[in-house]
Formats: C-alpha cells, structure tokens, sequence
C-alpha cells in the first residue's frame, strides 16, 4: 500500500485521504459544536480493495479523539467500522 495521508478540509467539509498527492478518498462531515456527523464516505474506484477506506476512518476518528470531539457515525461505512472496532464506540454520541 502507498504512503496515504489523511488531513482534513474543512472548507469542504470533510477529511481526505492523500495517496502519492491524490485524493484517493474523503469522509464528509458536518460540525455542530463538539460533535461530528460523518455523513459520507467515497473511495476512488482506482483505490478501492485497498485498505485505503479503513485506513480513512482509523485516522478520522484518530482525529477526532485527539481533539476531544464524539462523532455521529450516520455513514453506513463509518458506523460499519465503529461496530468492527470497539476503541472507538465510546466516542459515538448518544
């Protein structure tokens, strides 16, 4: 797998995962105050089966930890992943 970076524009409203200068990825969100609802998430077809995806949602909410935020996963892809890896289940907001 390449060396993928994932940062976040929140001009756009969403993190993207970088690969070799592409965006290979996104997970879109919207903020209210000290949650975020990921809304969607898209791979690249070029990049799917991958990992890339997983890798994604691991540094987004890596992300999110860091700066104290609990997270709506309303993405089927997002809350899939939450589900699968329960480090991350005391984040989701009740």
């Amino acid at each position: 797998m390449a060396d993928a970076q994932m940062r976040d524009n929140p001009g756009q409203q969403r993190f993207e995962l970088v690969v070799d200068g592409t965006v290979a990825g996104f997970a879109a969100y919207e903020r209210d105050g000290d949650t975020v609802r990921i809304t969607h998430t898209e791979i690249d077809p070029a990049y799917e089966g991958k990992g890339y995806g997983a890798r994604l949602a691991g540094q987004a909410l890596d992300s999110l930890r860091r700066d104290g935020l609990s997270v709506v996963p309303a993405c089927r892809f997002i809350a899939a992943y939450v589900q699968r890896h329960p480090e991350y289940q005391d984040m989701v907001a009740r």
